[in-house]
């Protein structure tokens, strides 16, 4: 009888892996950091001016990814992830054009908090970047989204 339950838990997980297997090979080698928080929700009348249509009421959450580039700096992409009833998909996803400018070596990637959905709508995280590979100084950027979904980067001011 414990053979039994043993394999009808295991089973789920097993059958499971090869799907799991396929949707992390999809993420792409140079995905060198990957944070989500914050959240998002839709008024009334949906979202305008996003890539794919969004439903009044709609929720979800963003994704920050660093994308490394062939001379090793990086691409840093702003993503609106929808999350329904039929599962996640992505609504917009934006380059920060305020890091393409300067092309950073990023070190490392934060999120305000790691104690899980915010309070209130809104995005805030933190880049750490070299913007010389021989340097030993690293700056701190913020990316903020507001609750009316604006989004400001700008250099941290300790």
């Amino acid at each position: 009888m414990k053979a039994l339950t043993v394999s009808a838990l295991l089973a789920p997980i097993l059958f499971s892996a090869p799907v799991i297997a396929d949707e992390i090979s999809a993420l792409p080698v140079t995905a060198t950091f990957v944070i989500s928080g914050g959240y998002w929700e839709s008024g009334a009348e949906g979202a305008a001016d996003v890539e794919a249509p969004v439903e009044a009421g709609e929720r979800g959450y963003y994704k920050l990814v660093a994308i490394r580039q062939q001379d090793r700096t990086a691409r840093l992409h702003l993503q609106m992830i929808a999350s329904g009833e039929g599962g996640l998909r992505l609504v917009e996803s934006v380059e920060l054009e305020e890091f393409t400018a300067i092309k950073p070596y990023v070190t490392g990637i934060r999120p305000e908090s790691m104690t899980g959905v915010a309070a209130t709508p809104g995005f805030f995280a933190t880049v750490y970047l070299k913007t010389s590979p021989e340097t030993d100084r690293v700056e701190e950027w913020t990316v903020l989204i507001d609750e009316l979904g604006d989004i400001k980067v700008e250099r941290a001011s300790n």
